[in-house]
């Protein structure tokens, strides 16, 4: 692991469009019972455009930030050896069905600890307008040699 990618910013991801079924499908998946997360008509009723995605939907567009630094050459980070550590989100507001998202990944924190390495990225996720939705920030424990 290369603790100089500490601050480094990769570009931002291709938009990826939220779609009802992909919603409702994550939903349904982590056993979210909302009913905004389900049904038009009830997210509709809320004030929503459509379905509103679960708290921990980000994941499916940061994975897509993630991967550029963990094909990233310079970061030397061996996938084999990661472990997923810590996930947090931090939102303006609520992903709705029909948003185009985009994620730019900053590397925020790199540290060794006990002969493993901690590395800290924040995905900040953004709307077709550039409005800010959420961050993502995941921190990923990449084994040391055995």
């Amino acid at each position: 692991m290369n603790p100089e990618i500490q601050g480094r910013t990769y570009p931002a991801t291709e938009p990826y469009l939220v779609g009802r079924e992909k919603v409702r499908e994550f939903a349904r998946a982590v056993l979210a019972t909302s009913p905004l997360s389900l049904d038009p008509a009830a997210a509709q009723a809320a004030g929503f455009a459509d379905v509103i995605a679960p708290p921990t939907f980000p994941v499916v567009v940061q994975e897509h930030s993630l991967a550029q630094l963990l094909a990233d050459p310079e970061a030397r980070i061996d996938f084999s050896r990661v472990v997923h550590g810590d996930q947090r989100f931090s939102y303006s507001r609520p992903i709705v069905a029909g948003d185009e998202l985009t994620a730019t990944l900053t590397v925020t924190s790199v540290k060794s600890l006990g002969g493993n390495s901690m590395v800290t990225a924040e995905s900040a996720i953004v709307d077709a307008s550039g409005a800010h939705v959420v961050t993502a920030i995941s921190t990923l424990v990449v084994r040391g040699e055995d």
